[in-house]
This record gives C-alpha cells, sequence and structure tokens, in this order.
C-alpha cells in the first residue's frame, strides 16, 4: 500500500496551480518564442532564451531533494532543460534502477489569425477555467505540472524513482534539435523503464485520456516553374501552360481530388484489429458526432460521417493538407499576370506504423518524375518524423491510471489515438523498447492548439498533474 496521503497530495496540487502555476503560465504566454521553422533567427531574437530561462529559473527553484537544473547545449542547436531529480521516499528503488523520463517543451506555433475580441496570442487572459493564449496547453504548462506532481509526493509521504524532466525547444518544428540532446545525454539517462509525456489530447474534459497511438508525418514544398518572369495573362494564356493547372496535375498523381484518400501505397497501412476496436469504443463513448466536433461553417459537411470511422480517419489513415503557397499575390493586387511560378507546402499525415522515410522518398519521387510540359519542378524535402504505436499497458500501470482517473474524475481511463505528431515518441520507442508510456495532455474540445484562441483547461490540468503523482509513486512498487 502507499504511503502517499493522496487527498493531502491534492490539495497541494490544487493550491500550487492556483498561487504559482497559472501566474507562471501567464508570463510565459506574453513571450512570442516562435519555434526555429517559423523564427530562422531565433538565436539573434532572443525570444526562445527568455522562455527558457523564465522556465528553468521556476524549475530551480523548487524545493525539491536533491534536485539539479541544467541547460544542455549543442552548437547550432535549441537548447534543453534538464532536471534531475532523484529518487525519494520510504518506497524509493535502490540507487542504478531504471529512470522515469517526462518531457515537454517550450516552443510555439505562429500566431495565426481569427482571434476573438480582447484576446490574442501573446495576452494571457483568464477567464473562469480557460486560461487563453499561444503555448500554454501546448505544452508551456508541462514543465510546471511535472515538478509540482514530484513536490506532491515529496511533501506528502510518497515516493517516486529517479526522475529526469526534458523540456526541448524545437518540437513545433519536428524535434529536429532532440535526437542529438537525447544521444549526448544517454550516460544521464540511463536506463528508463517508464516515459510521461504531456503534450498529447484528450477527447473530453470528464475523463482520464491516454494516448494510444500517434501519426507520424512527411512534409516539403513543391515549387512548379514556367517562366523567367511573368508575362500579360491576355497575351500568354493559351499557350503559355499554368504553373498552377500543372501544381493541380501533380497532386492528382498523390490525393483522390475526390474523396482525399492518399494513393502512395507507402503511406497506407492495414489497421490493427484491436486498434479498430477502440475506436469503436471511443466512438460510444463520446456518441453521436464522435470525430467531427470541428467548427464547421453552416452547410460543411465532414469527409466521412462521425463514429469510429471519422476517429480512425484521423489517427490510422493518411491525409494531406495544403498549408501554404508561394507565387500568389493577395487578391486585391492581383494583376492580370501569367505567373512564372507557383509553390505548395504540403503535410502528409502518416499513421501510426507507417515508414516516414518511404514515404517521404515516394511523395517526392510520385511528384517530380515527368513533368508536363517539361516544367521545372522541384520538392524541397521539408523532413519526415515518425510515428508511434504505444505498447501495451503493464497491469500495474493500467491498475495505476484506472484509481487515479477514479479519484479525479469518477471514472476509469479511456485509449484514443491522436492525429498528431510528437517525434519524440517514436524515438524514445525505439531507444527503450521495454519501457512502459503514459502519453496524455490537455489539448481537449475546443482548445485549438496552433490555431486561435487556444486555452489551456486548468480543471483538467490540475487533475491531469494530480493523476501524474500517483502514477508515479505506484511506479516505485512495480
Amino acid at each position: 500500500m502507499t504511503s502517499l496521503d493522496c487527498p493531502a497530495a491534492d490539495r497541494f496540487v490544487a493550491d500550487t496551480w492556483a498561487r504559482e502555476l497559472v501566474p507562471a503560465l501567464q508570463h510565459y504566454i506574453t513571450i512570442p518564442a516562435l519555434s526555429p521553422a517559423f523564427d530562422p533567427a531565433w538565436e539573434a531574437n532572443g525570444h526562445l532564451e527568455r522562455a527558457l530561462e523564465h522556465v528553468r529559473s521556476w524549475m530551480a527553484a523548487r524545493p525539491l531533494a536533491g534536485l539539479t537544473v541544467s541547460v544542455h547545449r549543442l552548437p547550432g542547436r535549441t537548447p534543453v532543460i534538464v532536471a534531475d531529480v532523484p529518487a525519494f521516499g520510504p518506497a524509493a528503488p535502490a540507487p542504478g534502477s531504471p529512470s522515469v523520463l517526462l518531457y515537454g517543451h517550450l516552443d510555439k506555433q505562429p500566431e495565426m489569425e481569427g482571434w476573438r475580441d480582447g484576446l490574442g496570442p501573446w495576452t494571457p487572459v483568464l477567464d473562469g477555467e480557460l486560461l487563453y493564449g499561444r503555448g500554454g496547453a501546448d505544452d508551456g504548462y508541462a514543465a510546471y505540472a511535472s515538478l509540482t506532481a514530484l513536490e506532491a509526493i515529496q511533501r506528502n509521504g510518497g515516493s517516486h524513482a529517479r526522475c529526469v524532466v526534458l523540456i526541448e525547444a524545437s518540437e513545433e518544428s519536428g524535434s529536429p534539435d532532440l535526437p542529438a540532446h537525447v544521444g549526448a545525454l544517454a550516460g544521464q539517462l540511463g536506463p528508463v523503464d517508464l516515459v510521461i509525456c504531456l503534450d498529447s489530447g484528450s477527447a473530453s474534459y470528464d475523463t482520464l485520456w491516454l494516448t494510444s497511438s500517434l501519426r507520424g508525418m512527411a512534409a516539403g514544398t513543391l515549387h512548379v516553374s514556367v517562366l523567367t518572369e511573368g508575362v500579360h495573362s491576355g497575351s500568354a494564356s493559351g499557350v503559355v501552360p499554368s504553373s498552377f493547372r500543372i501544381i493541380r496535375q501533380l497532386l492528382d498523381r498523390v490525393e483522390d481530388a475526390a474523396t482525399g484518400a492518399v494513393l502512395l501505397p507507402e503511406a497506407n497501412v492495414e489497421i490493427p484489429p484491436y486498434r479498430r476496436a477502440e475506436a469503436e469504443a471511443m466512438a460510444a463513448a463520446l456518441g453521436e458526432g464522435a470525430g467531427v466536433g470541428y467548427p464547421f461553417l453552416p452547410g460543411v459537411e465532414p469527409m466521412v460521417p462521425g463514429g469510429a470511422e471519422a476517429l480512425l480517419a484521423r489517427t490510422w489513415r493518411p491525409a494531406l493538407s495544403y498549408i501554404g503557397a508561394d507565387g500568389l499575390p493577395p487578391s486585391g493586387r492581383a494583376g492580370n499576370v501569367l505567373r512564372p511560378f507557383t509553390g505548395l507546402t504540403l503535410s502528409l499525415r502518416l499513421p501510426p506504423t507507417a515508414d516516414p522515410e518511404a514515404a517521404q522518398a515516394a511523395l517526392a519521387a510520385r511528384l517530380t518524375a515527368d513533368p508536363p510540359y517539361g516544367a521545372t519542378v522541384r520538392f524541397d524535402n521539408g523532413g519526415s518524423a515518425p510515428g508511434w504505436n504505444a505498447p501495451d499497458l503493464a497491469p500495474w500501470l493500467r491498475a495505476a491510471l484506472d484509481r487515479a482517473s477514479v479519484d479525479a474524475f469518477g471514472t476509469p481511463i479511456q485509449l484514443m489515438g491522436e492525429g498528431g505528431t510528437i517525434p519524440f515518441m517514436g524515438m524514445l520507442g525505439e531507444r527503450f523498447p521495454g519501457a512502459q508510456f503514459v502519453v496524455a495532455g490537455v489539448l481537449g474540445p475546443g482548445s485549438n492548439a496552433h490555431g486561435p484562441n487556444e486555452f489551456l483547461h486548468l480543471g483538467y490540468a490540475r487533475r491531469l498533474t494530480s493523476i501524474i503523482t500517483r502514477v508515479l509513486d505506484s511506479h516505485t512498487r512495480a
């Protein structure tokens, strides 16, 4: 039996959130710490460094036994905060036992347009249980919640293994810098048997949703050029092929325009029966409209009806999105000119078990082979990232999570696939094949990560922090 005083730990977590975490997050939200992909001059601009120092100083001030907090730096790469907390408590594992790795990030997505009046990306606004602003939910809260959970254990009679908290600064760019850091830190990390990641989502705010899979990604920018300079459309159209029409033809090679189906064999996998059953259980729990709760305009219909098929469409099937464009002037400044080139940035979400490098290579090959009219076509590789399919939960972990979820929400955990990508999970799955994973997060309905009006649901974040407290304590007796 645990010696952790769970009610007292919960009270500590709630008080710390109200007294310290909310003000700290409000300050963090004011810092426009864009990820390097969106701020190539991040070193000169200094915003990532400001966010890093704000988070580092808060972490270093925590009264945790033996805590050390450092910043790991590699030339030309974004830094990583490393917090190391020795094993603690009456059930603490012996020295040399495997550690727990807790993960979060502090870099942010761009501002985006469409914020409601009174809201903005760098303006923290507290409205009841919702804290608006960029990065609070994705994923600034993770560093604060992780150390608060450890402090709740140490103050209230509990135990935890050695814990290492990694807070990176390039996740929103696909974590290009993290593998080098993890490799350099391998000796310090040592063996790991439990990974806790707080950068995922939830399907509702009334139970604990544990992420069972993540999609991978392949990305790049397709350029089609036909002229050395723009020419009068009245003079040239009908003779000079449109770069936009050529790009449409190329895209038809990789996506069915009528259905959205991705036509690359390398991007498709057989959905495991147990994940299909999981989607059906999730749809039953969420009820009518499961999987299609997005802000559609009136009259717009989803690509698939709600239910298990919608959930699988966003978690186990590939999908191609067009997230940027070059060569197209704003409509108000568009003259009657046949443009010399068109560029589109593509984001291809991949099933969790698809090979991202193979999909990336197939995408590039299909788009650039035998271009129509002999146009100049190139595909600038935007990188790929692996998906992740969770291992089965160990009996001790499933029992601990269920107990903690019942205490926090009154219901046991629910499993869900997630449509986003956390490259770190795929990398860790390969590095620590015997580890257990707890991947969860606060990005629930309406939280709108990456978009306007992003918010952190404080009630859910508090409960998740308390759940992590119980899991870390239970881990010492696994």
